[in-house]
């Protein structure tokens, strides 16, 4: 899975920046202007404008979970952690939290365009997978329910070579791929099940 790393795009991107007031803050603000970005900060909570950010840039010396409106690990935008101290809980917390880059302080201008671009293409690797995930995951319960619609229609033929074979030809005269005959088998029998319950 190899990509290029996509340098375009970060001009007019929108940054949020979750960090105290520093000195040293000023000065990658300056280099985010300066390759392009808009940039809002905020300590210590995060706005609602947040949610529509390209970037959130987060301070993990004192920041903690109740300022991300949004699960750990699941934020809608790449994050890059301002990592200052370098304490196994605060690094663990910044990994948990979802960084997908991070820059070392103290902050400078140095490392903040490597950082964006690390970012970004971390988290859409990561986007990419879960949706593969949730691909496979569709796929494996499409499965089960055709191990499920043979299974009902074996108990009528006997054999479930054939009844496999009846599930592929009820799909072609249904005009519909085997999952979803499968489902629809499945549900058929349900609903019998059902009302034979109720009589």
């Amino acid at each position: 899975m190899r990509t290029q790393i996509d340098i375009a795009g970060l001009e007019g991107a929108r940054a949020v920046v979750m960090h105290p007031e520093h000195d040293r803050l000023n000065v990658m603000l300056r280099q985010l202007r300066a390759i392009g970005l808009e940039v809002e900060v905020a300590w210590p909570t995060l706005p609602a404008s947040a949610i529509t950010a390209d970037f959130t840039l987060y301070d993990t010396d004192a920041g903690h979970d109740a300022q991300f409106p949004w699960q750990a690990g699941n934020a809608p935008m790449p994050m890059i952690a301002l990592v200052g101290s370098e304490a196994p809980g605060r690094i663990e917390w910044a990994s948990r939290i979802g960084a997908d880059a991070l820059l070392v302080k103290p902050l400078a201008a140095s490392g903040v365009f490597a950082a964006l671009l690390m970012a970004r293409q971390s988290f859409e690797r990561r986007k990419a997978l879960l949706a593969e995930i949730d691909a496979l995951h569709g796929r494996l319960s499409a499965r089960q329910t055709i191990v499920q619609a043979v299974s009902l229609l074996a108990k009528k033929t006997g054999s479930e070579e054939t009844a496999y074979d009846d599930l592929r030809k009820l799909a072609m005269a249904w005009q519909m791929t085997m999952e979803d005959a499968a489902v629809q088998i499945v549900k058929h029998k349900k609903e019998a099940g059902r009302y034979r319950d109720c009589s």
